[in-house]
């Protein structure tokens, strides 16, 4: 019995932030949370936590936006005063490297909500248990 292969069962968790960084089971450490880019697998394939009470909304996308706007507009005022290209240039160049840098971080930014939602056992609101 490895220590990281089972520290689920001794009550430890995975840093949120390396689960989110590795996009990683936050219970494990060890399954992927996504196949297909962005799409949420159903359960852990190696300890089998069932995904889910996962629910991150539009979270990602908001902090996502918000830092997008403000890297990739200080880079294009940096582009244009520093080097003055044409028009078509910051079309070509921030046409391509938004959408990467947005996946990316859509990625990290879901993968460390829902570790945080695991780590601070966070459930949508109820006025009764079930």
């Amino acid at each position: 019995m490895s220590g990281s292969e089972n520290a689920h069962e001794r009550g430890q968790s995975v840093s949120p932030i390396v689960a989110g960084l590795l996009a990683r089971c936050p219970r494990c450490g060890q399954g992927s949370l996504f196949h297909n880019g962005l799409m949420l697998k159903p359960a852990c394939s190696k300890c089998g936590l069932d995904y889910k009470f996962i629910d991150t909304g539009d979270g990602p996308a908001v902090f996502a936006i918000l830092i997008l706007g403000f890297v990739v507009l200080g880079l294009a005022l940096i582009v244009e005063f520093r080097f003055g290209p044409p028009l078509w240039v910051h079309v070509a160049l921030w046409g391509v490297v938004t959408p990467l840098l947005a996946f990316i971080l859509l990625r990290f930014l879901k993968a460390i909500l829902i570790a945080l939602q695991w780590v601070n056992k966070a459930e949508e609101g109820r006025l009764a248990k079930d």
